[in-house]
């Protein structure tokens, strides 16, 4: 079995060459970048299995890097940075980073939140790729032949709409820009028609979908961010036969 691979970006060679140290004595491979240009390349090129990144740095910064990254990459991204304010976490976490860890901190706990992201990226892809369906309470999607089941009722999706809600139900609780669904949804980077064009297939999706379409349970808004699919269905009666054998995603 090939190591799995760790971008580590930051401008700060001593913490880069720290984080690099610990990596390789858990047995990483372990590649290396000093700003945001340069580490969207080598996540290009090289295909690592997680990136570690700082936020404050010059030229392309963190966040920036990662918004672009997200258009190419599904691979955890652990954002490092001094800013401990929640206001900064959670725009962090919505630009697409999978966690924040603030400086200063400890090499260990870093190490454990790696291989934590790492186990669950594995279980997540075996469990995909052996069953080719997600499963959540109450809801099946069958990705082999495109069909989505609530309550155990098909529910026909036009292609734009099941691409989407597959999207949206790979990466549960993870919120997304209309502009970041525009763009991988439809291949597009024009941004002039995404927001309507976002908002009507949401929309459609929805009165499908949902029970309510006005009060969704699946596909929810967060507003002045964009739409996330939620995986914490406290409002919704769970089907037991479903939720015995669900995929449990732990975002």
């Amino acid at each position: 079995m090939s190591k799995e691979r760790i971008l580590v970006v930051d401008d700060e060679l001593q913490i880069q060459e720290l984080i690099r140290m610990y990596l390789m004595k858990e047995g990483f491979d372990v590649i290396c970048a000093s700003n945001g240009d340069d580490a969207y390349e080598v996540a290009l090129q090289k295909k690592p299995d997680l990136i570690i990144l700082d936020i404050l740095m010059p030229g392309l910064d963190g966040l920036e890097t990662c918004t672009e990254l997200r258009k190419k990459t599904d691979v955890p991204i652990l954002f490092l940075s001094c800013k401990d304010q929640d206001i900064d976490k959670v725009l962090g976490l919505s630009v697409g980073g999978d966690d924040y860890i603030t400086k200063p901190f400890s090499p260990r706990v870093l190490i454990a939140r790696v291989k934590a992201h790492l186990r669950r990226n594995r279980l997540l892809s075996e469990r995909t790729i052996e069953k080719q369906f997600l499963r959540y309470p109450g809801l099946e999607i069958d990705l082999s032949s495109h069909s989505v089941f609530v309550n155990h009722s098909l529910i026909p999706l036009t292609t734009k709409e099941f691409d989407l809600f597959v999207f949206l139900a790979k990466h549960p609780n993870r919120v997304f820009y209309t502009r970041q669904i525009f763009e991988r949804i439809w291949n597009d980077h024009s941004f002039e028609k995404d927001t309507r064009t976002v908002m009507v297939h949401i929309s459609n999706l929805r009165k499908k979908i949902e029970k309510d379409p006005t009060n969704p349970q699946y596909v929810v808004t967060v507003r002045g961010v964009g739409y996330k699919f939620n995986s914490s269905f406290s409002s919704i009666k769970r089907d037991s036969s479903l939720y015995k054998n669900c995929i449990s995603y732990p975002y």
